[in-house]
């Protein structure tokens, strides 16, 4: 009777299917997927050396394959995300908000000249250019400021009084000879340049922050054989450079160079 009704019973002492083993697996992968974007935000943080004690515990605690990720990872990044790469981002950043600022405020100064298209306004990684057309600024041939040219260029100089931006002054000719009281195109676009760098002086602008420069007709922006071109040739550019210059590049001298480079490859003769 024992037998029977141990027979009885079994079928009812058998434990149930259980159908929620998919659990197991979805908490793993839950549990991988979580560690995957805790490695992701472990790569943007500058802080190497934590970094370095993070992913070796993340490694150690995923039996190894977390720490060949992120070790991978760091080859890839790590000289990316250097502090002071990170830093110079922020800099040409901050630099960028503030040169686009103050070409609108020129854009806004020089408007009617702009609409009549005697100035033109431009932006790039050297900074800030105001392009003004000599027939706006000096009478044909001479280096003297026109009365309008004047109020035009004191108005340029309030906006530039108080910002720190070093500020570098061009005079352009075209490639007609000079027959005047300057004996070539290189004393007159030298001295048009000095001109407007003294008016700045004379409003308030700080001498140290000025540079004027001579072009002559060396640098054309249209075609010098018609009349057109040559006028716009004639022109003013007032640079305001930016204060975030291109990282400084040391060149190896000829004996660096002679060391760095391999030795020549002579066959011998036969």
């Amino acid at each position: 009777m024992t037998t029977q009704y141990r027979r009885a019973r079994r079928p009812y002492d058998e434990e149930p299917e259980n159908h929620e083993r998919w659990l197991i697996s979805y908490a793993d992968f839950i549990t991988l997927l979580f560690a995957f974007f805790v490695v992701m935000y472990a790569i943007s943080v500058v802080n190497t050396g934590k970094y370095k004690v993070f992913s070796d515990a993340l490694g150690d605690a995923f039996g190894g394959a977390g720490a060949a990720l992120t070790q991978n990872t760091e080859v890839q990044t790590t000289p990316q995300a250097t502090p002071q790469a990170v830093r110079r981002r922020v800099m040409i950043a901050q630099e960028k908000v503030r040169m686009t600022k103050l070409a609108q405020d020129l854009l806004a100064t020089m408007a009617p000249l702009v609409k009549e298209g005697k100035v033109r306004v431009t932006q790039d990684s050297r900074g800030v250019s105001v392009e003004i057309n000599a027939s706006v600024l000096f009478d044909p041939g001479e280096a003297r400021l026109t009365e309008e040219s004047r109020e035009a260029l004191q108005a340029v100089a309030v906006l530039l009084k108080d910002d720190p931006h070093a500020v570098q002054v061009e005079g352009h000719t075209d490639n007609q000879p000079i027959r005047n009281m300057y004996s070539s195109n290189w004393e007159l676009s030298s001295i048009r340049a000095a001109t407007v760098v003294r008016l700045f002086i004379e409003s308030g602008v700080a001498p140290q922050r000025l540079t004027a420069v001579g072009h002559a007709s060396n640098h054309p922006v249209a075609d010098n054989n018609d009349p057109i071109g040559r006028a716009r040739n004639r022109r003013v550019a007032i640079t305001i450079l930016s204060g975030v210059p291109d990282p400084e590049t040391e060149i190896p001298t000829a004996a660096e160079g002679a060391e760095a480079a391999p030795a020549p490859v002579v066959a011998p003769v036969k």
